[in-house]
């Protein structure tokens, strides 16, 4: 069974920090390409930051220079350090793979999201 848990997730204001974690099992995690998505209410779920197997990575527009997405390969976890969050940044946060798992199948899969709220 494939499993990302997130955590890290609460209330920050505004201009504040706060750093997710998503812990993977089930899955050869050398061998997926790692994410963090976001979805705000009424609105499409939109990528945040992704990390490649060889440790490459991308990241919204919004978030370039404010966020950071790392992996740990030792730990099966990948991390996303937020910092100078705003209002806009509200959102349920989702942890993403894609890669191989370890039943030797290959898949996309999602965890059960994290609440991240920035407010004063």
């Amino acid at each position: 069974q494939v499993q990302l848990v997130e955590s890290g997730g609460g209330l920050v204001q505004p201009g504040g920090s706060l750093r997710l974690t998503c812990a993977a099992s089930g899955i050869i995690f050398s061998l997926n390409h790692m994410g963090w998505y976001r979805q705000a209410p009424g609105k499409q779920r939109e990528l945040v930051a992704t990390i490649t197997i060889g440790g490459s990575t991308n990241y919204a527009d919004s978030v370039k220079g404010r966020f950071t997405i790392s992996r740990d390969n030792a730990k099966n976890t990948v991390y996303l350090q937020m910092n100078s969050l705003k209002p806009e940044d509200t959102a349920v946060y989702y942890c993403n793979s894609d890669g191989r798992t370890v039943y030797n199948r290959r898949g996309v899969y999602w965890g059960q999201g994290t609440q991240v709220t920035v407010s004063s």
